[in-house]
């Protein structure tokens, strides 16, 4: 049961993480915080330390909810080779997914946080290691299964994958045409069948 305090905390988070992914660290101020939750500055700061602590609390649940919808899709096959064919196809819906959160979270928090705030930029650093990692262990794995050539790099591979799907995102958000992402994830698959499949 969440007690009072920590259901004002989730308030405040889900309801500022698009503004903070939409606008910015920076850009986001107090009075955007507090007109769009409706509570007074003290309610604010009695849940949070400052705006740093409530932008990496927002960072971290808006990634913590695309990392679950990322496993739950990959949960439809056993299979490791399979489950790099499912991460391309989560990646074929992301424009209309992220367009929700106000942009690619990953993507948003990089490039802004780089200049604006360091504490910050190390959480979006770590999310991107922690992905590419997901994704070297998954090529691990098939090697394992015997559904993937054991010479494969997994880490470079793991970059060389996830470079490419942010390039698209990047691409997909800039001229808001989703077939950059649709075209990539094809390129990515074609990649998988002929580089990485035993």
């Amino acid at each position: 049961m969440l007690t009072k305090a920590k259901k004002t905390s989730e308030f405040i988070i889900q309801t500022v993480a698009p503004i903070f992914n939409k606008n910015g660290y920076a850009a986001t101020s107090l009075s955007d915080i507090t007109n769009a939750t409706g509570l007074t500055k003290g309610a604010i700061y009695g849940n949070f330390k400052n705006k740093e602590e409530l932008a990496i609390s927002a960072f971290t649940m808006t990634v913590k909810n695309m990392l679950r919808r990322i496993t739950d899709h990959q949960s439809l096959s056993n299979s490791p080779l399979e489950k790099l064919f499912l991460i391309t196809d989560f990646y074929r819906n992301y424009y209309n997914y992220s367009q929700e959160l106000g942009g690619c979270p990953v993507l948003n928090m990089g490039v802004d946080a780089k200049h604006q705030n360091t504490l910050l930029f190390k959480h979006v650093q770590y999310t991107i290691n922690k992905i590419q990692n997901n994704v070297a262990r998954l090529i691990d794995d098939g090697k394992q299964a015997k559904e993937i050539q054991l010479e494969i790099n997994s880490i470079l591979y793991a970059k060389r994958l996830y470079t490419l799907i942010i390039g698209a995102i990047f691409m997909t958000h800039t001229m808001e045409d989703n077939s950059y992402l649709l075209q990539t994830m094809d390129q990515i698959d074609t990649m998988i069948h002929s580089e990485l499949r035993k």
